[in-house]
């Protein structure tokens, strides 16, 4: 497990985030767990959270922007606070497995540019030659 707090950020203020880098999210989540929350739950346990907070998400969106009706306490939590939840455990997996979430996603966010330069030509109103 990567102490990313100290590694990368060293004394940090919990009331003082403005725009936060991923970096720095993954550093604040760790302190927040290491001063405040005593420990990391096990793998397992925070992807069966991750799993339980992308389901309160999804009640939001379907209630919200598709076409189930909404039930008294339904929609307690808005939209951005479901979205910080989930974000919140993915960073807890990212930090315990030893993933930096910049690389990872600058490296995703490149793998989609090169496998999808052409994908969606059309919808840009673009002609995109066949390949030989």
């Amino acid at each position: 497990m990567i102490n990313f707090a100290k590694e990368f950020l060293g004394e940090i203020n919990f009331f003082e985030m403005k725009d936060t880098t991923i970096r720095e999210a993954q550093g604040l989540v760790d302190e927040w767990i290491r001063t405040i929350g005593g420990r990391y739950f096990s793998e397992l346990t925070n992807m069966a959270l991750l799993t339980e907070e992308v389901g309160e998400l999804a009640r939001i969106i379907a209630r919200v922007y598709g076409e189930q009706v909404s039930k008294k306490g339904d929609l307690r939590n808005t939209l951005g606070e479901e979205m910080a939840d989930v974000l919140w455990v993915v960073i807890c997996l990212a930090n315990q497995t030893g993933v930096d979430l910049t690389e990872a996603f600058r490296n995703s966010l490149e793998k989609k540019r090169n496998r999808d330069r052409d994908r969606f030509a059309s919808l840009r109103g673009e002609t995109v030659s066949p390949q030989s």
